[in-house]
């Protein structure tokens, strides 16, 4: 009969982190770890972008467009960016496609260990720094091109509010305020909510102003994909606030995206 048990390295107390056990244990399984040839070109790599979040009173909306570009080529039209870290957060990824969701599959293993572990959830800051952490390990890769900057958003039962987080790609973290966005469309993202956002904007309204930013961004950016009737491709949206994190469903994103372009072609508007 074999020796069934486990190696003592999975027995021995240690850190709460699950991607530090797996450095310890594992280091090849990180993202990265990876190692690239020599002569590889970070441009061949699938990229994604626009991500936009912004805060009501109740909570913060998080939303991704569908495209992901290769140089000048449109490498996948319905990549979803945006995904829930755990029931009150999520993350939305910008920069090197694959490596990126691998960072998120990895930031949402961190945070279900971290609470079996401990017994209970981290704080708003808490997952923040985490992220911060797993983004700052990945420096090598994104001195050769292959760069994740994810934003990340939830609601704060501390705060009882929501909170947005920024990030660069040595892993500084950075809160904003009312709303933020990255990508390569960001700067017409964020233009577009200046003249949109308020402070006291409901639930259904932020969604809306966040849906309209995104296709702005569409609108300039060749990386952004704007709403696709043909194909009925909309964007990914994430509503978080007390009671958890939820998709909105996408029969409510195609009728705002219709009312958008009815509106702008009906006022006989460029954008």
């Amino acid at each position: 009969m074999t020796d069934a048990r486990l190696p003592e390295s999975f027995l021995a107390p240690g850190t709460s982190s699950f991607a530090e056990f797996v450095g310890s244990v594992s280091p090849d399984l990180l993202p990265s770890r990876m190692t690239l040839p020599a002569g590889s070109a970070a441009d061949l790599a699938p990229h994604g972008t626009t991500i936009v979040a912004a805060t009501f009173p109740d909570g913060v909306v998080m939303a991704g467009d569908r495209r992901a570009t290769m140089g000048n080529v449109i490498a996948q039209r319905d990549i979803e960016k945006v995904f829930p870290a755990d029931e009150f957060s999520v993350v939305g990824i910008a920069g090197s496609a694959g490596l990126a969701v691998e960072m998120v599959r990895l930031f949402q293993t961190e945070l279900e260990h971290y609470e079996k572990i401990e017994g209970i959830t981290l704080s708003m800051a808490g997952k923040a720094n985490r992220l911060a952490a797993l983004i700052r390990s990945n420096l090598g890769m994104a001195m050769q091109g292959l760069a994740v900057v994810p934003l990340f958003a939830g609601f704060d039962h501390a705060t009882g509010g929501g909170r947005i987080f920024s990030y660069d790609v040595t892993g500084g973290r950075y809160e904003e305020t009312a709303f933020h966005s990255v990508g390569s469309g960001s700067l017409f993202a964020r233009g577009a909510l200046k003249k949109l956002y308020r402070n006291d904007l409901s639930e259904s309204d932020c969604v809306l102003a966040i849906v309209q930013a995104l296709y702005d961004a569409a609108d300039d950016d060749s990386a952004t994909g704007g709403p696709d009737p043909v194909r009925q491709l909309w964007p990914v949206v994430y509503v978080v606030n007390r009671t958890g994190a939820v998709r909105v469903p996408e029969r409510e994103l195609a009728a705002m995206a219709g009312a958008i372009i009815e509106s702008r072609a009906v006022a006989q508007r460029e954008a």
